[in-house]
Formats: C-alpha cells, sequence, structure tokens
C-alpha cells in the first residue's frame, strides 16, 4: 500500500511517526511532504523519515488560499509519480484537494473544534474524520469518533519511554522542582482576533512562580532580556522527557497541556477564548489540570501544585486513570487504514 501522509505541524511528525514506523515495517511505502516550519524537518530527521519539501508555511488562511493552486499543483505531480492508495493528514486541504483530483480517499485527524475556516476548506474533499469522543462540533456523516486523544499516539505506554538523562542537559537536580512556561505567537489560521497573555501577565506569572520552583520558558515568540534568561533551549525530540520531569505547566500552548496531561504533569493553561474539547475533558472528567485566564487565578493555582496542597502521586493516579480508560490512537489508525484499503 502506498501512503501520502501531509504534514503541516511538528506536533503531527509526533502523531504520525509511529504509524509511519509500523508501515515501514510492512513494507508500505510512505511519502511525506511538508511545508518549510521550524521543528519540523529537524524531527524529521531526528526519526530518519524521508520528506519531500512543497515550500515555505503559510501562516494565516489567507496567505493559504492564495497559494493553494501552487501547493496543489506541485502535490498533484508528486500524487501522479508516487500513486497514492490513501491521503492522510491532519487537516490538510491540500491533500483534500488533491486526494480528489486523483480519485483516491483521504482521512483527515482533526482536534481544533476553532479551525473552521481550514475546516470548511479540507471537508468536501475528505472521506472521513477522525476525531475524539471529546470534540465538542458535529462535524455530519464524515466523522468518526474514538476514544483518545492526538497525543496518546506518542504518548502512550506503549511508545513513550522517559529519558532522566534530560535533567542533566537542563542542569536541574534530581528532585528540584521545575515549571514549563509555554508562550506561543497565536500566528496560526485557527488563531485570527485572538491574543495571548500581555507582557505584563507574562512577568508577573513567572516573577512569582520563580519563588516556588526554578522557570524554564519555551515560547514562539522573542522575549524581553528579564524573561530570555530563563529560555533553555530544549530540542524538539527531547520536550517530552522534560515535560514528563517537571513539576508543571503553564502556558498559551494547548497541546503542550494536552502532553502534560498524559504525561502525568499537571497542567494551569491560559487559553482565554477557544473551547478545545479535549482540555476540557481533561480538566473536568480526569482533574488533570486546570484552565485560567486571570493573572492572579493562574498564579494561585499554580503555586497550590507546587505547594503539594495537592498530593503529587494523585496526578500520576489520575493519569493511569486516563490511560486505562482510552485506546492507543496509533493502532487505531492503523486499523482505519488499512480497513479503509480493504
Amino acid at each position: 500500500m502506498n501512503i501520502l501522509i501531509d504534514i503541516g505541524h511538528p506536533a503531527h511528525v509526533h502523531l504520525f511517526r509511529n504509524f509511519i514506523k509500523h508501515n515501514k515495517q510492512k513494507a508500505n511505502k510512505i511519502l511525506v511532504t511538508i511545508r518549510k516550519r521550524e521543528h519540523i524537518e529537524e524531527l524529521l530527521k531526528y526519526y530518519q523519515i524521508d520528506y519531500v519539501m512543497l515550500g515555505p508555511h503559510k501562516k494565516n488562511i489567507i496567505s493559504k488560499i492564495a497559494t493553494l493552486y501552487y501547493y496543489n499543483k506541485k502535490l498533484y505531480h508528486l500524487a501522479k509519480e508516487f500513486k497514492p492508495d490513501i491521503f492522510l493528514s491532519h487537516g490538510s486541504m491540500y491533500a483534500a484537494h488533491v486526494s480528489t483530483l486523483v480519485d483516491k480517499p483521504h482521512i483527515s485527524m482533526e482536534d481544533t473544534e476553532h479551525s473552521s475556516e481550514q475546516i470548511r476548506l479540507y471537508k468536501p474533499f475528505t472521506d472521513a474524520i477522525l476525531t475524539s469522543n471529546s470534540f465538542t462540533k458535529n462535524l455530519g456523516s464524515k466523522q468518526i469518533r474514538y476514544n483518545g486523544y492526538h497525543e496518546l499516539a506518542y504518548l502512550h505506554p506503549n511508545y513513550f519511554k522517559p529519558d532522566s538523562s534530560i535533567l542533566d542537559s537542563l542542569d536541574i537536580q534530581k528532585n528540584e522542582k521545575y515549571v514549563i512556561i509555554r508562550f506561543v505567537s497565536w500566528s496560526a489560521s485557527h488563531d485570527l482576533g485572538h491574543d495571548g497573555l500581555s507582557l505584563e501577565t507574562k512577568r508577573g506569572i513567572v516573577k512569582k512562580l520563580s519563588k516556588y520552583a526554578r522557570i524554564v520558558i519555551t515560547s514562539e515568540v522573542p522575549l524581553p532580556n528579564d524573561l530570555e534568561k530563563y529560555r533553555v533551549p530544549i530540542s524538539s525530540e527531547k520536550m517530552h522527557d522534560a515535560l514528563y520531569y517537571a513539576s508543571l505547566y503553564v502556558g498559551e500552548g494547548a497541546t503542550m497541556a494536552s502532553e502534560a496531561a498524559c504525561l502525568g504533569t499537571p497542567f494551569v493553561t491560559c487559553v482565554s477564548s477557544h473551547k478545545i474539547g479535549y482540555l476540557i475533558e481533561q480538566e473536568i472528567k480526569y482533574k488533570l489540570g486546570f484552565s485560567r485566564t486571570e493573572l492572579k487565578d493562574i498564579v494561585s493555582k499554580s503555586i497550590e501544585i507546587l505547594d503539594g496542597n495537592i498530593n503529587p502521586n494523585m496526578w500520576i493516579k489520575r493519569r493511569e486513570h486516563m490511560i486505562n480508560s482510552k485506546i492507543d490512537v496509533t493502532k487505531f489508525l492503523i486499523s482505519t487504514v488499512e480497513g479503509w484499503r480493504k
């Protein structure tokens, strides 16, 4: 079987890498296409996955539409040569459109309810849209729900084993508390009209939490000198190890919050205006973290966690409960694609 996978974000490399590994072992042919974007190539090279570069990443929906013909044409020629039996992506309108042109099925994974424009552009040309049971939108007859999260395609215990050497890389002692704080760029097409934390709020979080734990910042945006000193370069493939051993995750990144939950690290998210189904479920049903928007609430809940007012062992138990109630998402994806082919 020939499978064409279009990747548009570093998280998608993680989402599909175990699926790719499985299919290579079965001697299926895989063609991965990408746009040039930070960390995607770095991760693909680390996991020894070959790829074809289509061009630069477009940050907003307007620029994506403007270059739609160019990328569709390039992907079409690649598809005619590769002859895929099936297309796979996370909401790629390019894969969806070209799959229709070559009369092959396209399966999309989706976990972002507020990505309305993107969904409208790929849904008519897509055969199946795979979403978590926690996904809050009804996408119609093409939607197939499963009991899991994207992050369990690579952070499920079947695949992830933490590497404690990350602590040496971060110069952190074995029992030392540290907090990973994440700031994002808010430049994705589904972020249009939404803003993140103000600089004042970012400073307030760092200043107050630094009294309770070491601060490790990862940021997609430039930082002033007083915050830059907390930025620690962590290679993309080691980020999950760092997150596993952290005492707390605080940040604007929803994906990393869910990753923290899947690793048993409590999260406090600062996502103010998006309704994200998997975070709601992880907070309400599994009690693995908290969503807060005001500085005082973000800080107070973070301190409550760092102070140990919530038993640290409780996070591990809650994580185990969540894992035991969910499926191995990579196995689900494998069976879905193989079943579709048959």
